[in-house]
């Protein structure tokens, strides 16, 4: 089923994207295609903070519709969708790394490894490309 597209409160930078991607899942799934390497449903579901199954559907649905994600029949295996971040998705990367040294600072048991913390604070830039070169080819 189609979604149609969102109607925001108002178009307040802060208000868009709190709209777009500001319920507690949402940037998880993000963050699992960017950094984890997860593309099947079944991997977002075995991810540490447990989605039920409703609501991860819900919400590849809203990011689909937000165009931050694009879902894809599975080459290998016909039966089977992977999903995969548009150019949109991928320009969240900036903010999301900015979001984990944030975390890095204040969380003292951050599960973020000292070694990417390090790279983050050291070379920005390189940790940029180096991650959007992994993410290898994606939808626009």
């Amino acid at each position: 089923m189609k979604r149609t597209k969102k109607q925001y409160r108002s178009h307040c930078p802060i208000n868009f994207a709190q709209e777009t991607f500001g319920d507690k899942w949402s940037l998880l799934i993000i963050r699992d295609l960017m950094f984890m390497n997860k593309k099947y449903y079944g991997e977002f579901l075995s991810s540490e903070e447990k989605i039920s199954t409703n609501i991860l559907a819900d919400r590849l649905g809203k990011l689909e519709e937000n165009e931050l994600i694009t879902k894809l029949i599975d080459k290998e295996n016909n039966s089977k969708y992977l999903y995969a971040l548009t150019q949109k998705g991928v320009d969240l990367l900036p903010m999301l790394l900015e979001m984990i040294a944030w975390s890095a600072k204040y969380d003292k048991k951050t599960g973020a490894p000292e070694e990417f913390i390090r790279r983050l604070k050291e070379d920005k830039d390189s940790l940029i490309r180096e991650l959007i070169e992994s993410l290898g080819d994606f939808e626009t």
